[in-house]
């Protein structure tokens, strides 16, 4: 009995002694959970982040579904730059308690960065942003800002490429069954120079379509070619105004086009400064020029080729808000010599945030056509018609589709949880194509 006598007194020893640890591990504990409630609540308005890996690196806010709840409301835009790459802008917006403290970082990703490298980048600016909230609150007290010195002054680089950047690109598809079989290949290439004072973008591409068809002794082969070359060239003049030129070579089976060229000077004016143009814009574009174009097959308007002169101006809008995002285009265009000849062309696409947990997603486009003016005179066959693989005489176009989603639920979202990958799920969905 004596040994277990000691053995029990030496137990209690070391609980005596552990108590003081245990209780202020404790309190510890609570303390965080504690300072965790009075943490920021921030919703991220992003379109194409990875939104589990930012909640999984920026641990010490809180992360809500819904922007109304947030505390902080993150809004990331994006941008290409003149190498291809692309500038993230991470727009923070006070709300509530935080109402007028607003923010803005920056993050440049290259062409040749991977996902993990954009996400970091991503993260590391958004800690930086966030910690002119997170200062206000008793969880500051247990963040460390640390600074890694340079190791050295940065030498100047030389670019021997002179901001020109150059890409080649090839594609291909192939499907098919018994009766069908379907090729595809596509060459591109294009060569881009930009600058703060001017932009220079030239492309060209190649795609052929072999379609055949073989059923019950009917067999059809449909072959389309279709070749273009392109060219942009823009000074910036001021904040809001700018120049440029149009150039445009195209070939088109389908368009019964044997070659057509054109080129346009034009002008630009945007109501709000081109520095806001990841979250605003609104841009009067006006294209004035001639076109040469020699056709396949006699028109129908029984020519062969023809030189003529043509007007366009376009208003584009683009709004990226809390509310939600909004694009939307009107391009009118006529030829001069029958202003009958005209088009009209609009494009919308809406993404609103309708009330708490409701949004609407909607894109539609749609054209007053009276200028088609390569139409072969020559009668379209049945299976041209049906595949759709020469161009019809039409007066409009038109293309619809919306959405719906709804969410309600716990407003918190800061668990991450990739067991078993995830189901596909959100609310009422409808779709028109």
């Amino acid at each position: 009995m004596e040994p277990l006598k000691n053995s029990f007194r030496a137990f209690v020893l070391i609980l005596l002694l552990a108590l003081p640890f245990l209780v202020s591990a404790q309190v510890e504990e609570v303390d965080i959970e504690a300072l965790k409630k009075t943490a920021p609540k921030v919703f991220i308005d992003c379109q194409n982040c990875d939104l589990e890996f930012i909640k999984t690196e920026v641990t010490f806010v809180n992360y809500v579904r819904d922007r109304k709840e947030a505390d902080v409301h993150v809004l990331i835009t994006t941008q290409k730059t003149g190498s291809e790459g692309k500038e993230h802008t991470l727009t923070f917006m006070g709300q509530n308690g935080f109402r007028g403290v607003d923010d803005v970082q920056k993050f440049v990703s290259g062409k040749n960065d991977t996902d993990d490298d954009i996400r970091r980048g991503l993260v590391k600016a958004m800690k930086i942003g966030l910690m002119s909230y997170v200062a206000r609150t008793p969880i500051a007290r247990r963040i460390e800002v640390a600074y890694q010195p340079a190791p050295g002054a940065a030498a100047a680089v030389k670019d021997r490429w002179n901001s020109w950047v150059f890409n080649l690109a090839a594609e291909g598809y192939f499907n098919g069954e018994e009766s069908y079989r379907n090729r595809y290949m596509e060459f591109t290439a294009s060569a881009n120079r930009v600058t703060p004072g001017l932009k220079l973008q030239f492309g060209l591409s190649t795609g052929i379509t072999l379609n055949t068809y073989d059923y019950s002794g009917y067999q059809y082969e449909n072959r389309r070619n279709e070749y273009s070359l392109s060219g942009l060239a823009v000074k910036s003049l001021s904040p809001h105004w700018s120049a440029g030129l149009y150039f445009d070579a195209d070939s088109s089976d389908y368009s019964n086009l044997r070659w057509a060229l054109s080129g346009a000077p034009a002008v630009e004016f945007n109501i709000f400064p081109y520095a806001q143009s990841t979250r605003r814009q609104l841009r009067f574009l006006y294209r004035i020029g001639p076109s040469r174009m020699r056709y396949h097959d006699v028109t129908i308007y029984g020519t062969t080729s023809e030189t003529l002169w043509r007007e366009s101006l376009s208003v584009a809008l683009e709004l990226r808000e809390k509310w939600g995002t909004v694009s939307t285009s009107l391009t009118a265009s006529h030829y001069f010599h029958d202003f009958s000849k005209n088009r009209l062309n609009l494009f919308a696409m809406l993404n609103l945030n309708l009330f708490k947990g409701l949004s609407l997603v909607t894109v539609a486009s749609a054209a007053h056509v009276r200028d088609q003016l390569s139409l072969p005179a020559r009668p379209p066959s049945l299976e041209e018609i049906l595949l759709q693989s020469r161009e019809i005489e039409t007066p409009y176009r038109y293309f619809v589709s919306f959405g719906l989603n709804f969410t309600f639920g716990s407003i918190y979202s800061n668990v991450v949880n990739p067991r078993f990958g995830a189901i596909s799920s959100g609310g009422m969905r409808v779709t028109i194509d």
